[in-house]
């Protein structure tokens, strides 16, 4: 299948969900109620689902399909200020620090994003700095021995900030142009352990001031709402520059997005669909309304 259509078979339970709260005669109060419901559901959250609403009942829809039409139009226009490029052009190495909870899929989507600049000529380094879990270092290992890139790593139980500090260092002298940073998963909510992504930080800016360059919170859409508690967090303590979005291939509902979006203004870089390097690809404002709202024909022009 195409790009899109993962996507689109990925959020096919919130797009079927929509379509069948578009299926009214009348817009009255009844089919209001079931298309806000619809969008509550998926996960876009209560406020934003009822200034939706309010602006769907504003723009005064002569047709179920006219109010598809500019409900698609919204959500594109929520979404777009999300789109943006990871530019790792501007040093050498371009520093990238991975955050994120348990599970959500970041030394993956390291290995994912990590081919894509290994297709462009850019060579990589990969930094354990998870390094109370042996299977973390070892799992990297693997990734940086798949894709080719050079892999930097103390020994287990070894101080987080110190690897980070000598994968930096290491990284500098291979004359890698991006440098990934894995940390251990963290739970939101456990002071120390954030801690010690701050402590990581002040260490590499003793190298270069203006790193890491990029501080990228991978978050597992399956997780709805709660994603919005986890970037909160982050985005305090890690000053998260942007989000890599996974797991949409599975229960994910999809409408976090919008939500994430419209609160924290960041860049969603890349979203996941699946297991394979070319399932992570870069986030598209129209191509996702598309898919969430259920529009029947793949668009013409693929753009990511």
């Amino acid at each position: 299948m195409s790009w899109w259509q993962r996507l689109r078979a990925g959020l096919k339970k919130t797009s079927d969900r929509l379509e069948q709260a578009f299926r009214f005669t009348k817009l009255d109060a009844e089919a209001l109620e079931e298309i806000e419901d619809a969008l509550i559901m998926s996960d876009m959250g209560v406020k934003t689902a009822q200034s939706l609403i309010q602006e769907l009942v504003a723009s005064k829809p002569q047709s179920a399909q006219d109010a598809k039409i500019f409900l698609k139009n919204k959500v594109t226009s929520l979404l777009q200020p999300a789109e943006s490029v990871l530019n790792v052009c501007l040093a050498q190495p371009f520093v990238i620090l991975m955050v994120g909870v348990n599970g959500a899929g970041k030394t993956t989507t390291i290995a994912k994003m990590a081919q894509k600049m290994k297709a462009e000529g850019l060579q990589v380094g990969f930094g354990a700095v998870d390094t109370f879990r042996m299977a973390a270092i070892e799992q990297l290992k693997v990734w940086a021995e798949r894709t080719g890139a050079h892999f930097y790593a103390k020994e287990m139980g070894a101080d987080p900030a110190g690897s980070a500090y000598d994968a930096y260092q290491a990284a500098i002298k291979n004359k890698d142009d991006v440098l990934f940073l894995d940390t251990a998963g963290r739970l939101q909510n456990k002071a120390q352990l954030m801690q010690e992504i701050q402590k990581i930080i002040r260490v590499i800016r003793k190298i270069n001031p203006a790193a890491p360059h990029a501080v990228l919170l991978t978050l597992d859409a399956t997780v709805g709402q709660n994603a919005l508690s986890q970037v909160s967090a982050f985005k305090e303590i890690a000053e998260v520059t942007g989000l890599l979005v996974t797991k949409l291939d599975g229960t994910a509902k999809g409408g976090i997005l919008v939500a994430l979006t419209e609160k924290f203004h960041l860049p969603v870089y890349y979203i996941g669909v699946g297991e394979h390097a070319d399932d992570l690809q870069p986030f598209n404002a129209s191509d996702y309304a598309d898919s969430l709202l259920g529009e029947s024909d793949e668009p013409d022009t693929q753009k990511c």
